[in-house]
């Protein structure tokens, strides 16, 4: 037996049992990135699943990817809306909120770890970034509906501030490798992440979408991995170019999303179902990649910075903000207070190990045990913070859905496209000559350009798009109705 058989065992039923257990995350109110990390530990070194894993290399590899495609996800998701509404806001969050967040709580760890400005700077940098996967996460179940604007801007600010937190851990890991780069440099990395960035993504995300609307697959199925690459394509382009690879992939998201093309709605569901696939890798992995009883040794000064970070770095910079962009004091509080951090900051914690600074391993459990404290505190406590605020809306407005229906497994019952040509045994028949089976309906014909509501009487034609909702077992039957025995 090989190596790699061990592998996909572990990996299927750890994936398995991650998706098992999120069934637990709206019932208790605790993130599910809490509960894939939490699967990971036990199934480490200290857990009961005594799997030794500390390859920093492969969980920075397997979270990058992991990271495109939540990311890629989370742009398909946000809608041109949602930006109008939220993107001064959110922009604002992004940069300042960032740098301002990152600078307190840097401090804080300086002082409290006791350790050299530019570490202590560092740590405040690689946790200055809300988690999008996190936020996302949270919203969805939290089983409450809140204004639109201030949801959409803590979705699009938790979405578009990862490459601000990039930039800021990449030069200061530049600044303690080599304390005479200058600040232009990093002024020129920063434009360069920033820029090449948005621009590839731009670009990337326009090819694509002239791509969609003219290129006809051979396969259903080739549409959404057809789509997905051109996420993962932006980041790799960007990447090369010295961009931001992250800022690529959101923003192709954000173009793509926002376009129409064919088998859409089922391309979506494919890359959302990638997206939760991808969550629970990147989590496992990372909570193998820790040691519990290490977390042990700095839990008070995790504590200690997961306070400041919380209750202090992020009101204080995000308040005035928030206020200065018009929010109420309530609504200012309550995305003060969502801040969460995920998987974003564990990742960037990977960095120092991977450059083998000094304190690396000591940043990587702080950075860890934050991240536990952020989500459970501030995940858990959103519905009962945002309806002590009375930012719960009583009666939300509903929004409609484009459904690509393929069962209804509920009723057991079929949607099926009959596509009819001129052989066909029902071309030139009525719908009432075809001896249809009980409880089987025609419920649309479409002709060319035309739509039509059928009718006993509708004759149908060579190229009819015929759409039968039918029971499942009758399937063949209809077929036998519309085709002929073959």
């Amino acid at each position: 037996m090989f190596a790699v058989d061990h592998i996909i065992l572990l990996s299927a039923l750890l994936a398995i049992f991650g998706v098992l257990v999120s069934k637990l995350s709206p019932r208790f109110g605790v993130p599910v990135l809490v509960l894939f990390l939490g699967v990971g530990m036990l199934a480490g070194e200290d857990g009961i699943g005594r799997i030794s894993f500390d390859n920093a290399d492969a969980a920075h590899s397997i979270g990058t990817f992991a990271l495109i495609l939540i990311l890629f996800d989370g742009g398909l998701q946000t809608s041109k809306k949602s930006i109008r509404r939220a993107w001064k806001p959110a922009a604002l969050l992004a940069s300042i909120g960032v740098v301002g967040t990152a600078a307190i709580t840097g401090l804080a760890a300086m002082y409290i770890l006791d350790l050299p400005l530019y570490l202590g700077l560092l740590l405040g940098a690689i946790v200055g970034s809300t988690d999008a996967a996190a936020v996302f996460s949270v919203l969805r179940n939290a089983g409450i509906s809140i204004p639109s604007r201030l949801k959409a801007t803590l979705e699009l600010e938790s979405a578009s501030n990862d490459p601000m937190a990039i930039f800021l851990t990449i030069g200061l890991i530049t600044l303690i490798q080599d304390s005479s780069t200058k600040a232009s440099e990093l002024a020129l990395l920063f434009v360069s992440q920033m820029g090449v960035g948005a621009i590839t993504g731009a670009v990337v995300g326009g090819l694509a979408v002239a791509l969609f609307r003219r290129v006809t697959l051979m396969a259903i199925g080739l549409y959404p991995v057809f789509v997905m690459l051109f996420g993962v394509l932006a980041f790799g382009l960007a990447a090369n170019l010295n961009g931001s690879g992250f800022l690529a992939t959101f923003i192709t998201g954000v173009i793509v999303g926002n376009s129409r093309f064919s088998y859409q709605r089922n391309t979506f569901v494919f890359i959302d179902g990638l997206a939760w696939l991808s969550q629970i890798a990147m989590f496992v992995i990372l909570g193998l990649l820790v040691t519990p009883s290490e977390l042990l040794h700095t839990w008070k000064e995790g504590l200690l910075i997961a306070v400041v970070l919380i209750f202090v770095a992020r009101p204080l910079v995000a308040m005035p903000l928030l206020l200065l962009s018009r929010f109420s004091f309530k609504a200012s509080v309550l995305i003060s207070w969502v801040g969460l951090r995920g998987s974003v900051p564990i990742i960037l914690a990977i960095f120092p190990l991977i450059f083998e600074l000094p304190s690396a391993e000591l940043i990587f459990n702080v950075v860890f045990f934050i991240v536990m404290i952020s989500a459970l505190l501030q995940g858990s406590s959103l519905p009962f913070a945002a309806r002590k605020l009375g930012l719960v809306l009583d009666n939300p407005r509903g929004e409609s859905n484009t459904l690509e229906i393929v069962k209804v497994a509920k009723d057991k019952r079929e949607l099926i496209e009959i596509v009819l040509h001129s052989m066909s045994a029902s071309t030139g028949k009525s719908i009432s000559e075809l001896g249809l089976p009980e409880d089987t309906v025609v419920a649309l014909v479409a002709r060319g350009e035309s739509t039509l509501i059928p009718k006993g009487s509708t004759v149908l034609q060579a190229e009819d798009q015929v759409f039968v909702i039918t029971k499942l077992l009758d399937k063949n039957i209809v077929e036998t109705c519309f085709y002929g025995d073959t």
